[in-house]
């Protein structure tokens, strides 16, 4: 391994759609905290150095569709979690909201991908065991939006 290599950063290797969605989080983030206009946001966000790796598709995917659909995905995310979602950190109350959103809304990504991308965000932005409720819930959020899904990996 030459030296250059020795210290390069691992996040590097970042895919275009994991890069997406951190931008994505970024930007509900911000919403969560300021309320600012959905539309201002991504047009700060698009500006910010490293968007032009992202998936920028996915990146708008996940920005709009999830502010869009805050209110029922926190109604449908209610009953799995232990206090009122707004007690939750931003960071995982944003990460647990994309990765609600992925859950309905992609089919196309296997459950198993979104929730490891949503824990995955948690590791990155969020506090030390976050990551560890993230996954607990979407586990269970999978489990009702996926079940054939879940159920046929279970057999597996």
């Amino acid at each position: 391994m030459n030296q250059k290599n020795v210290h390069a950063n691992p996040n590097k290797n970042r895919t275009p759609r994991h890069r997406a969605r951190e931008f994505a989080l970024q930007g509900l983030y911000q919403w969560l905290l300021a309320g600012e206009d959905a539309g201002a946001i991504d047009a700060h966000i698009r500006e910010a150095h490293g968007f032009d790796k992202a998936d920028a598709e996915h990146f708008n995917t996940l920005l709009h569709g999830t502010i869009k659909r805050a209110s029922s995905l926190r109604a449908n995310l209610a009953p799995l979690i232990d206090r009122p979602i707004d007690q939750l950190s931003p960071v995982e109350h944003a990460a647990l909201l994309i990765g609600a959103y992925e859950l309905e809304n992609h089919i196309e990504i296997p459950y198993k991908v979104v929730i490891n991308e949503a824990v995955e965000l948690t590791k990155s932005f969020g506090g030390i065991d976050g990551h560890k409720y993230v996954n607990g819930v979407l586990d269970k959020f999978a489990a009702k939006a996926r079940n054939v899904e879940v159920d046929d990996a279970k057999k597996r």
